[in-house]
C-alpha cells in the first residue's frame, strides 16, 4: 500500500488583498470531508515586498462559523476587529481566532514590517468548528515563541513546535474545540525521523520548502501530501533544511455549507449569516 494516497500541488496564486499573494495548498471544494477539521490552507511563501509607506494587506472582512490559525515564519503582521482587539503577529508566532457567532476584522503588513520590507512567508488555516461551537463567542488565542513549545528531534534531527493537539509527551498551546495536532516541523538537512498519525484521523503533511523522501517517493516543496488511510507511522528523510507542516485530526462527519467568508452546516444558517452581517450584528 502507498502510504500517500495523494499529493495536491499549487503554482497558482492569488491576491488576498494586496498583501497576500497565497497559493491553495488544501483545495477545500473537492476534499473538504477528507481534511476535516481542516478547510483551507493558504500559503504565502517567501515572497519579497519592497518598503512602503503603505501597510498591505485586507481591509474589514467578516468570518463566522470556523476559526482561522496563522503561523508566520517570516516577516510580521498587524490584525484589528470590530471587538477592538488589536496586535501583532511576529516572526514564529501564531494567532488562532475563533470567529465563532461572527467577528469582523483585518490584515495588515505591520508598520514595521511596511517599512523595511522583506521576505512574507506565512500560512493561513481555516479550521472547521463543530455544530455546537459555531455560534460561540469570539475569542483569540496569541501564541508566542515564549508559549509554543518546542521538542528537540533524536541524533540532531531538527525540532517539532507543537502549534496544537500533542507530539509525543508534549502538549500544544492552542486550546481546540475538536481533537486535532498542528505541528511545525523543522528538520535540518539528511535527517531521518518518524512520526506517529492516528490512522482513524485526517493526516496531512504540507511540504513549505525543502524536499523529504517517504518510502523511496520524493515530495517537494509546495506539496501537500494526503497520508493514507489506516497509516499509524511514516519514517521521513530530508534531503536538505526542510521545514513541514503536520496537520492531523479528527472528522467532524457534520454537513459543510460554505459561502465566502461563512462556513454552517446549512444554507439556511449562511443566509442568516449574511443577514446578520448586513444588518450590522457582527460589529
Amino acid at each position: 500500500m502507498n502510504p500517500i494516497k495523494r499529493v495536491y500541488h499549487s503554482d497558482r496564486s492569488t491576491w488576498v488583498g494586496d498583501g497576500f499573494p497565497t497559493n491553495s495548498m488544501l483545495p477545500m471544494q473537492e476534499m473538504g470531508n477528507q481534511t476535516s477539521p481542516f478547510l483551507v490552507m493558504g500559503y504565502t511563501g517567501q515572497y519579497h515586498f519592497s518598503p512602503s509607506h503603505h501597510q498591505r494587506g485586507i481591509g474589514s472582512h467578516p468570518h463566522r462559523g470556523f476559526e482561522t490559525v496563522t503561523i508566520v515564519y517570516e516577516g510580521e503582521l498587524e490584525h484589528f476587529d470590530s471587538k477592538g482587539n488589536h496586535g501583532s503577529i511576529a516572526k514564529d508566532e501564531v494567532q488562532w481566532m475563533t470567529a465563532g457567532r461572527g467577528i469582523m476584522h483585518e490584515e495588515h503588513h505591520s508598520k514595521d514590517f511596511a517599512k523595511t520590507g522583506g521576505n512574507l512567508d506565512m500560512v493561513q488555516l481555516w479550521v472547521n468548528l463543530p455544530s455546537h461551537a459555531k455560534m460561540t463567542e469570539p475569542r483569540y488565542q496569541e501564541l508566542t515563541t515564549a508559549n509554543i513549545a518546542e521538542v528537540k528531534l533524536s541524533q540532531k534531527a531538527g525540532v517539532v513546535r507543537v502549534i496544537a493537539g500533542q507530539f509525543e509527551d508534549t502538549l500544544g498551546a492552542a486550546e481546540t474545540f475538536s481533537p486535532m495536532n498542528v505541528l511545525d516541523v523543522r528538520l535540518n538537512a539528511n535527517a531521518e525521523q518518524e512520526f506517529s498519525f492516528n490512522p482513524q484521523w485526517n493526516n496531512m503533511i504540507f511540504v513549505l520548502s525543502g524536499a523529504i523522501e517517504i518510502e523511496g517517493q520524493r515530495f517537494d516543496a509546495k506539496q501537500t501530501l494526503y497520508v493514507s488511510d489506516q497509516v499509524s507511522s511514516l519514517k521521513l528523510k530530508s534531503f536538505e533544511a526542510t521545514k513541514l507542516l503536520i496537520l492531523s485530526g479528527e472528522a467532524l462527519n457534520e454537513p459543510i455549507a460554505a459561502h465566502g467568508p461563512f462556513v454552517m452546516n446549512t444554507e439556511d444558517e449562511i443566509r442568516q449569516a449574511f443577514y446578520d452581517f448586513q444588518h450590522g450584528h457582527f460589529a
